[in-house]
C-alpha cells in the first residue's frame, strides 16, 4: 500500500498548524506578540500569578521552549516575574499593562485567523471539524 501524504492526518495537521500559525503571526505581530506566546497569554489572561511549572502543565510544551518563550515575553514587555511567596525556587508570572491592554485585540486576531481558514465552511462543517480535532487531541493524549 503506497503512502499518500494527502491522506495522512498527521501530515495535514502539520500543514494546517503552520497555516494557522502564519495567519496568527501576521495579525499578532502588529499587536506585539508571536504565535508561540499566544497560549501563554491565554492562560495568564485567565489566571495571573502562575508559575512556569503550572504554565508548562497547561500549555503542554517542552521546558526549554517555555523558558525561551517567557524570556522573550519578558524582553518584549509582556510579562514580569515575582518571587513566589512560599516556594523560594519558583517565580510567579504576571502580565504587564501592555499585555493586559492587548487582550481583546489579540483574541480578535485569533478569531480572524480562524475565520480566514473556515471562510468557505458552513457552520455545521466548522463545528464538526472542531469536534473531530478535539477528539483527535484527546485520543493522542491517551497514547
Amino acid at each position: 500500500m503506497a503512502f499518500d501524504r494527502m491522506d495522512s492526518a498527521t501530515y495535514l495537521a502539520s500543514l494546517l498548524a503552520k497555516s494557522f500559525s502564519r495567519a496568527l503571526q501576521e495579525r499578532g505581530q502588529k499587536l506585539g506578540f508571536a504565535p508561540g506566546q499566544f497560549p501563554v497569554l491565554l492562560e495568564l489572561w485567565s489566571e495571573e500569578g502562575l508559575t512556569q511549572r503550572q504554565l508548562l502543565d497547561r500549555v503542554d510544551i517542552e521546558q526549554a521552549t517555555m523558558a525561551n518563550t517567557l524570556a522573550r515575553m519578558e524582553r518584549d514587555g509582556l510579562i514580569h516575574r515575582k518571587k513566589h511567596p512560599t516556594d523560594k525556587r519558583a517565580q510567579q508570572i504576571f502580565l504587564t499593562d501592555k499585555a493586559r491592554a492587548m487582550e481583546a485585540e489579540a483574541k480578535a486576531a485569533a478569531i480572524a485567523a480562524d475565520q480566514s481558514h473556515f471562510s468557505d465552511f458552513r457552520h455545521f462543517e466548522r463545528e464538526l471539524m472542531l469536534e473531530y480535532m478535539r477528539k483527535a487531541i484527546v485520543n493522542g493524549a491517551r497514547s
